[in-house]
């Protein structure tokens, strides 16, 4: 199977890095720099278990050329209208585009652009950041790579994607319910994101917190009722471990959105938070954590 990865920071690098060390033949989508780098350096993994190096097969949106069977977008995803311009010529007639992105909105932009047939559900669970001279740094052992079509057909597209992907040394799960794992993730990666920004510090640091509890439990509930108006059916067991995730006093945790902003980078704000906001509105729900969350992002991008 001939894969793009579009994207080689802490996600693309890693989960593109394991599918070529298991055989699979993989192209990373880059820009400039990101080209450079990997051209003098390799692509570098440093993991629990020690460094790791590969040189990458590397492709720039001006020299790409050819179909791809399988498209992997892993940019962040206020890029993604570029990063569609980028892989267009890199999708044929029989191309799967797998996106693994925050939020739920880049599924529809996604399918708007290329076809609803073009774009299956994908999610990584990783704790994974790029170091100061662009090695990816693995943070703990998690490695999960989730993925299925929307809809749940699993066809004979989808068992081929299956087939390269499950034995490429991470932890995979080929789901027939992608959707629900979506909208976990979703809850999951947004109550984080806007608990660590509105209070700019770790779990840990919110928890010990006077009101610190109060506050994550009420901005959970929040997301929760939006992602259930939106069509998400609660499974109780799982939203119940993901709170409990979370609300663990000793277990500091951060969001990649904060550790961005806590940097002075750009921030998938509208993407995490915002369309939450809007999908509330559009089911007549009250959300005023959020909307101090997004308050709060929206001065931080003013700022930066």
């Amino acid at each position: 199977m001939r894969i793009l990865m579009a994207g080689a920071g802490a996600t693309g690098g890693y989960f593109g890095a394991r599918l070529a060390q298991a055989g699979q033949d993989v192209t990373f989508l880059v820009r400039e720099r990101r080209y450079q780098q990997l051209q003098a350096h390799g692509l570098v993994l440093q993991t629990p278990k020690g460094t790791e190096k590969l040189q990458p097969q590397l492709t720039q949106a001006s020299t790409l050329t050819g179909h791809y069977d399988l498209i992997i977008v892993t940019v962040k995803s206020f890029a993604l209208d570029q990063v569609m311009d980028d892989i267009a010529p890199a999708v044929g007639p029989d191309t799967l585009i797998m996106p693994i992105l925050n939020g739920m909105r880049h599924i529809a932009t996604l399918q708007q652009r290329f076809g609803e047939d073009k774009v299956i559900g994908g999610l990584c669970k990783i704790n994974a950041t790029l170091g100061d001279n662009g090695e990816v740094i693995q943070m703990t052992p998690l490695h999960q790579l989730l993925y299925g079509a929307l809809d749940g057909n699993n066809d004979a597209r989808l068992q081929r994607v299956d087939a390269a992907l499950r034995d490429c040394q991470v932890d995979t799960l080929f789901s027939d319910n992608i959707m629900d794992e979506l909208w976990e993730k979703w809850l999951l990666l947004s109550t984080l994101g806007a608990v660590c920004c509105l209070a700019r510090g770790n779990t840990q640091q919110i928890l010990t917190s006077r009101g610190g509890e109060a506050l994550l439990q009420g901005i959970f509930a929040e997301i929760l009722s939006v992602i259930t108006a939106e069509g998400y059916q609660p499974r109780p067991a799982v939203t119940a471990r993901i709170f409990e995730l979370l609300n663990n006093p000793a277990t500091p945790m951060t969001s990649s959105m904060y550790r961005d902003l806590t940097q002075g980078f750009a921030i998938e704000a509208d993407q995490v938070i915002g369309d939450l906001l809007l999908r509330a509105k559009r089911n007549g729900l009250a959300t005023p954590l959020l909307n101090a969350v997004d308050v709060n992002l929206q001065v931080y991008l003013q700022q930066r």
